[in-house]
């Protein structure tokens, strides 16, 4: 397992004084850092349809982009090139488990990890994201360059599929080495270009814009067949200029969309939904047939131990103490009792139930059963 070492910084001190404010390199964050994936295997990943990936190259001052998968990397040269794929916490076990030092920002907010190969000279050039990121690196060295955010800058695109910035200043110019972290905030401009063969790892983390958040409210209102308030104007007068929309009746139309959000209940079964489903193809298999509750007790109370699906996301909400739990898992919802907020913290903090807690499981009925139906999903799997 990785441990993060902040060094004189604690994690409250880390947000407090830099997370969404400022860059920071942590210099030997993962101390004797071991990369969990080779870039043969990456490369082997890449050649996958269901994983998103995609190779930036630039050759004689033109960028280009390209779309996999791959299979042959031989007109790429041997430089200025990066091979990037996404959401591999949800293919590669081992590379997973990169994301679990940074659980201390809440599981709803962490969005995957993306790991990039790069050959010397490689990058995709400066630019920015409006989201936070951790970035790791692995073998090899980067030549990094981080800057504040500045609003001075423009954005360009030098291939139709490529968003670039102008030049900006740096705050942080360093060059990165294995167990090397940088953090960036949104907003603010970076660059990496590759000193030699070099692999990245970047968590990263969901901010979803207000039109993300209206667009899923208005899925879910008509996946879940909820009509609403109609509108209504009792006490209307005469009107003066029947082409005018009044300012009266733009408070009413505002009130009437605030009501669906100032509903607790209605909100909360939204955006556990919503904030829950994997943006990336998750790598879930149905067992056929499924198992039966008698078959995964005796698994389980045979010390079998169980893992969680790569990139599943699990969040709960328990609005008071007295209240039945809502369990969201990639963006199904389970109604679980609130004597189960122990068993319903498991399945979310934990990636791994070891043999102890599965046997525990196996002698709880409604815990068997729970687990039952999200092992019969491909949510859960043994560990061979």
């Amino acid at each position: 397992m990785y441990q993060l070492n902040l060094h004189d910084l604690t994690v409250e001190q880390f947000l407090a004084e830099y997370w969404q404010k400022k860059p920071l390199l942590i210099k030997g964050g993962f101390a004797n850092f071991e990369d969990p994936i080779s870039p043969d295997e990456l490369a082997g990943l890449a050649a996958e349809e269901e994983i998103e990936s995609r190779i930036v190259s630039k050759s004689k001052g033109e960028w280009q982009l390209e779309t996999g998968p791959f299979e042959d990397y031989s007109a790429f040269g041997e430089q200025d090139w990066t091979l990037l794929l996404q959401a591999v916490d949800h293919w590669h076990p081992e590379s997973a488990v990169l994301i679990e030092p940074f659980r201390f920002i809440p599981n709803w907010r962490i969005d995957d990890l993306m790991i990039s190969f790069s050959t010397p000279g490689g990058g995709v050039g400066p630019h920015l994201d409006q989201y936070d990121v951790f970035i790791i690196q692995g073998m090899g060295k980067r030549h990094w360059r981080v800057g504040m955010p500045d609003a001075t800058l423009t954005q360009h695109c030098p291939h139709p599929r490529l968003l670039q910035i102008s030049p900006f200043v740096d705050c942080i110019d360093v060059i990165t080495e294995p167990g090397d972290i940088l953090y960036i905030p949104p907003g603010c401009p970076h660059e990496g270009i590759s000193v030699d063969a070099s692999l990245n790892y970047s968590v990263g983390f969901r901010a979803p814009a207000q039109k993300d958040l209206l667009t899923g409210l208005a899925d879910y209102l008509i996946e879940n067949e909820i009509q609403g308030e109609r509108y209504t104007d009792a006490g209307r007068t005469v009107a003066t200029n029947i082409g005018e929309i009044t300012s009266a009746d733009l408070a009413s139309v505002q009130q009437m969309l605030q009501g669906l959000i100032n509903d607790p209940k209605l909100l909360a079964q939204y955006f556990g939904s919503y904030i829950t489903h994997a943006k990336h193809e998750l790598d879930a298999t149905e067992p056929d047939p499924h198992y039966h509750l008698d078959e995964i007790a005796e698994y389980l109370l045979e010390g079998s131990v169980l893992a969680r699906l790569g990139g599943l996301r699990c969040c709960y909400i328990q609005a008071t103490a007295a209240d039945d739990i809502s369990l969201f898992i990639n963006g199904h919802t389970i109604t679980v009792p609130a004597t189960e907020l122990s068993t319903v913290k498991q399945l979310c903090e934990q990636i791994q139930l070891d043999a102890q807690t599965c046997i525990a499981f196996a002698e709880d009925p409604s815990k068997l059963k729970l687990l039952t139906m999200l092992i019969n999903q491909g949510y859960w799997y043994f560990v061979e």
